[in-house]
């Protein structure tokens, strides 16, 4: 099936994200293609993608912080793997202007979309690996990556994990979530989450997922809680 096609300038923009021309245009032209505009699109690349960045997020954490126990290694990395995370890579690597995307899915805003950011980073990480395999792929990674590592004084602890202990702490009953809505076209899903901890106070926050709504909802609240 023949692919939609990128923007004009996209080719030069691969060759200043890879390093070079990329030998086979099509697969990065999959990475960059939402399902709303072909069958054949970043999915499959994204699922091996995914799994491509674990791997040198994790050989990456492991060599950097030599003496940190699996902990403080599991929530550095959990928080550079992150959907959000590959999302703000994306916004910073210009990827939301080679978007390939269905009408209604670009007026139902998925060139500013968490969940389709990280998946298309994800993709043309996958693509890369097939065509240039690992050592390619872990040169891009760290560079794009490169600030957020190196800017982790300390392993981020996660913001439900750093709720539930304040909640401990001040003696206080443990976080309870709740969804309260659920909106948008199924690529463009959004979840609002409200959390709250009795006698201390509420935050609602909304995400592309319940999961990442969950973190941002107890981001907020620990935020009010401690400022």
């Amino acid at each position: 099936m023949k692919l939609n096609a990128p923007g004009p300038d996209t080719d030069s923009w691969l060759k200043a994200l890879i390093g070079r021309a990329p030998k086979d245009r099509a697969t990065f032209t999959q990475a960059l293609t939402h399902g709303s505009a072909n069958a054949v699109n970043y999915e499959r690349l994204e699922f091996l993608g995914d799994r491509i960045l674990g791997l040198l997020i994790a050989e990456w954490v492991y060599d950097r912080f030599p003496t940190e126990p699996e902990g403080k290694l599991s929530r550095r990395f959990n928080a550079l793997v992150s959907g959000e995370t590959c999302a703000e890579v994306a916004r910073s690597a210009e990827v939301p202007a080679h978007l390939v995307l269905g009408k209604q899915a670009r007026d139902d805003g998925a060139t500013d979309s968490d969940n389709v950011l990280g998946d298309v980073m994800e993709a043309l990480i996958g693509a890369l690996y097939l065509e240039g395999g690992l050592e390619e792929t872990r040169t891009l990674v760290r560079r794009l990556w490169a600030d957020r590592v190196d800017t982790q004084a300390s392993a981020p602890k996660h913001p439900k994990s750093a709720l539930q202990e304040w909640a401990a702490a001040n003696k206080r009953k443990p976080p309870e979530y709740a969804m309260t809505d659920r909106s948008g076209p199924h690529h463009a899903l959004k979840f609002t989450v409200t959390v709250s901890i009795k006698g201390a106070g509420d935050a609602s926050a909304t995400g592309g997922s319940k999961q990442e709504a969950e973190t941002a909802a107890a981001k907020a609240l620990l935020d009010k809680l401690t400022t």
